[in-house]
């Protein structure tokens, strides 16, 4: 009687790691989509699943419920949010680091759109899940890096401005193209807006905001 042929050796837990990986990342790119779309009453894991293209059980898995699923969605996009601000130090160039800032918020706005638009629908509905973790994570970090920007005015680095409102319009500036892309769309006479029309916009909003803090 012959043997049964060996099985495979089981995968190793770098391989895991990365099959892992990408399935949380088709996921989460899946339900930016359709938080986006249809907000979180709306939203179904399975449709969630039929839009990333996996199995509803790996989701359940992954994430185990759609609040959780929804609460990393929003938690992840505020981490990259704050990742650009790491460059706001009192050593750095006001000028280079307040344009670093721009720029990366605008590619986010065009790279992940949908992104930005459960993030705003969350706010509008007054945060109820999101709301913890701007008391603990933004707000420190906008008094923090606002110091540091109050530290450049005081060293006449760059011209006097409200170091803490600064934050706000950036992110008026740099978010409303994700947010209300549409509206920016039917303004221009086109479906979306385009790769150009986003360099278009970018130029404008660092140049305009470089200006108002006299780094031009």
């Amino acid at each position: 009687m012959m043997n049964p042929p060996p099985s495979p050796p089981p995968a190793d837990d770098s391989a895991k790691g990365a099959i892992r990986q990408a399935n949380e990342a088709l996921i989460l790119a899946a339900a930016e989509r359709v938080f986006a779309g249809a907000g979180f009453g709306g939203a179904t894991m399975a449709s969630i699943a039929e839009a990333s293209g996996l199995p509803k059980a790996n989701l359940h898995y992954y994430f185990g419920s759609k609040q959780a699923l929804y609460r990393r969605v929003l938690a992840r996009t505020l981490d990259d949010w704050l990742v650009p601000t790491h460059g706001i130090t009192p050593e750095a160039d006001p000028r280079q680091a307040i344009e670093h800032y721009i720029r990366a918020k605008m590619a986010l706005s065009a790279q992940r759109p949908h992104a930005s638009r459960v993030f705003a629908n969350e706010l509008l509905h007054g945060a109820p899940v999101l709301g913890e973790l701007l008391v603990a994570e933004l707000g420190p970090m906008v008094r923090e890096k606002a110091a540091v920007i109050q530290g450049w005015i005081d060293a006449g680095r760059m011209a006097p401005v409200d170091a803490t409102h600064l934050f706000f319009t950036i992110w008026a500036s740099t978010q409303t193209y994700a947010d209300f892309e549409v509206q920016a769309s039917a303004v221009l006479g086109t479906p979306s807006l385009a790769p150009e029309a986003h360099a278009r916009a970018t130029e404008h909003a660092v140049s305009l905001i470089l200006r108002g803090c006299g780094l031009a």
